[in-house]
This record gives structure tokens, sequence and C-alpha cells, in this order.
């Protein structure tokens, strides 16, 4: 079996650690080329010199480059792929890729995933990953895919492209907000730097959320805002969450607010069953920290 990889980022990097390990050819394209021919020297793959050499004699193509990138890759490779080769992306966003496949890969099988993990992570064991077929040959090798997945200890699940986006907004979209938000307002707080030395459990979760998603790469994460369906609704109601909240503040309701507090454990209680182990078990790390 040999998998072209296009775009040697840090994903396309990962990808190609994995395939390697799990006995596979790998070919790889990169417009950087320095990034390619570090990854021949560190595991031996194939080096092309454009993605169309890629393509030729792959099986499965691995697009890990960003949204903004995809449609002029695709529009690249296209009328390369022949029907028995399969093109998959690794995109956080789900229905404008599958669209964009769709449009420009006439002959060969296409596939939208998600791997839900960044990186750092050091095997597929546990991690989540999402597959979006559409169709009956996306599905039918989906299941194939899948099936390998599973067998390297991933768990997967199959959404339809919407259902995807609309859980990544809450999923990824609404914690990179709340981070943001967070971090914004601490960082304009005078008090931002004592209250560091002081801090218990609850303090550091906010912090250690707001520096985490501050982090993360600017472009990709605006354009992961402005795209995903359901960021304005979240973000709105969220709006007017904290505005329902404040206004018990203003008004010194300290019933109300305690009301208010306990209607919101006793419901996430029932919605996750895993709530309380997975508050303390964060509790603990962030003590122990």
């Amino acid at each position: 079996m040999r998998v072209a990889i296009i775009g040697a980022g840090k994903m396309g990097q990962w990808f190609t650690k994995l395939f390697r390990e799990e006995g596979f050819s790998v070919v790889v394209s990169s417009r950087t080329r320095s990034k390619a021919e570090a990854l021949r020297a560190e595991f031996g793959v194939d080096v092309a010199r454009s993605n169309v050499e890629a393509v030729d004699n792959a099986d499965w193509i691995l697009l890990c480059v960003s949204l903004d990138s995809l449609d002029a890759v695709l529009r690249e490779i296209g009328s390369h792929v022949r029907p028995d080769q399969v093109v998959m992306d690794i995109g956080s966003i789900k229905e404008i890729p599958v669209n964009l496949l769709h449009k420009h890969v006439e002959h060969g099988v296409t596939l939208g995933t998600h791997p839900v993990f960044g990186p750092g992570a050091r095997s597929l064991e546990g991690q989540n990953f999402v597959l979006t077929p559409v169709g009956d040959e996306e599905k039918r090798f989906a299941g194939e895919f899948r099936g390998w997945l599973e067998k390297c200890g991933a768990v997967v699940s199959v959404l339809s492209p919407r259902k995807h986006d609309e859980l990544m907004s809450l999923v990824l979209g609404f914690p990179h907000f709340v981070g943001l938000v967070a971090g914004d307002t601490l960082m304009n707080n005078p008090n931002f730097v004592d209250a560091k030395a002081v801090g218990g459990a609850t303090y550091k979760l906010l912090l250690t959320l707001a520096e985490a998603v501050s982090s993360e790469e600017p472009v990709f994460y605006s354009n992961l805002h402005m795209s995903l369906p359901e960021m304005e609704k979240i973000e709105g109601l969220f709006l007017s969450k904290v505005e329902e909240w404040l206004r018990m503040v203003k008004s010194k309701d300290c019933a109300g607010f305690s009301r208010k507090m306990g209607q919101v454990k006793k419901r996430l209680r029932e919605l996750d069953p895993e709530y309380e182990r997975a508050y303390r078990a964060m509790y603990r790390l962030l003590d122990d920290s």
C-alpha cells in the first residue's frame, strides 16, 4: 500500500510517521522542499518533485494542507486521480473541503476526515477520528478505513459533513472563543500578575484554557470561526447568558444566583454521566501542578 502525503507541516509529518510505522510506502510532496527532505532523512520516504508526481501510483492520497490552500491543490491534482485511488483531507471543517473534493476529483473516491487531535499525540490509541462520507462509494471506503483506524486504536465516528461542522462549532470553536475572551479579560485586569501567585485550581483552569488557545495559530482559528456554521448562534447565546448572570450580580440577587447555579449543576449531571468523575479528576490534576 502506497500513501501520498501532500503537505509536510506538523500534521503531514505526524501522518508520515504513522504510515511508515504501520508498514506503508510513503511519498511526500511539499511547497517547502526542506521539510520533505527532512522526512526522507528521518523516515526513508520518497520525495516527489510535484503534487502531481506524488499522486502517481499512490493508493491513498492524504491532503495535509490548510483550507486556504485546498482548492488550489485539488485543482492541480484532480484530473490526475484515477478511479482506483482515494483522496482524503484532514481539515477541522468538513462541508467546504468535501464540496471541493467532489468538485475537483472526478474519477477517484473521496472522503472527508478529521483527526480530532494535534501533532503532539503519540499514536492513534484513544484518539477521536471523524469520517464524513457522502454517497455509497465513500461509505464503502469509510467502512474499510474505519476498520484500519480502529485496529490502530482510534475511536471513530461517522457523521455527515454538516453534522460534523455543527458539533465542531461547540467542540472546537466555542472553547477557543471562551478562552480568548477570558484571556483578553484577564490581561486587561490590573491584578492579573498578582493573582497568578495566589490562584487556586479554578483560576489555574481558566488561565490554562486562556494560555492554551491564545498559543494556537491565529490564521487557522480565525478561518475556523468564520467557517463553522453554528458559531454566531452559540456565541450569541453565550453573550445572552453572560448578561443574565451579570444582572444577578449587579442586583445582588444571591438567592437567584444560587438557584441558577444549582440548576446548571443538576442539568450537567443529567446530561453527562461522567460529570462527577471528570471535574474531580481535573481538580486533582490542577492541585498537583
